[in-house]
């Protein structure tokens, strides 16, 4: 199976890179090919809604980390989606390649799976909500079946995470596919 992990987060050693690391490492451990796109590192315009991608036969008006990025998108079994939440819902940079996916819109529906991994220091899921909510509809839209989430908790930084289960769980996820 072809996966796509997509990160949003600008720290390399952060909490996100961590759960995408140990994602990653039981995904292959099961065989499967892993793609990764970190946002934070890419070159993305975000989208401006100027309908060039539909409305030409040239792709999007944008020539930028994206045309990377669409070859793998399109061929992925699943996606998998990693954020960070600083104020209630995904990252920007994870938001602006979301909202890109407008120019392949037609071609991701069906025949997808998707899963969401989260970190945060807030200590409820309420500020989780909003990112929970967004990637639910956007599953449901695209009509992918969502495979699991790892939603972690009270992780402001590596050391609090490492005192979790959600590392393992990230690992576990990514076996189990």
């Amino acid at each position: 199976m072809k996966i796509l992990v997509i990160t949003g987060s600008a720290h390399k050693k952060g909490t996100t890179a961590m759960l995408t690391e140990k994602f990653i490492l039981g995904a292959k451990e099961a065989g499967h090919e892993v793609c990764r796109f970190d946002a934070a590192f890419k070159n993305v315009h975000p989208c401006i809604a100027c309908e060039k991608c539909h409305n030409t036969d040239t792709g999007c008006a944008f020539k930028d980390d994206m045309e990377k990025l669409n070859p793998d998108l399109l061929t992925a079994d699943v996606i998998v989606f990693v954020s960070p939440i600083y104020y209630y819902g995904m990252n920007a940079q994870i938001r602006t390649v979301i909202d890109r996916f407008y120019a392949n819109d037609s071609s991701l529906h069906g025949n997808k799976k998707a899963v969401l991994m989260l970190t945060m220091a807030d200590n409820t899921m309420e500020s989780a909500e909003g990112a929970i909510a967004s990637f639910k509809g956007m599953a449901k839209y695209l009509d992918w079946d969502i495979l699991g989430m790892v939603i972690g908790v009270d992780c402001g930084d590596i050391s609090a995470l490492e005192k979790t289960c959600y590392p393992e769980q990230a690992y576990e996820l990514g076996k189990n596919i």
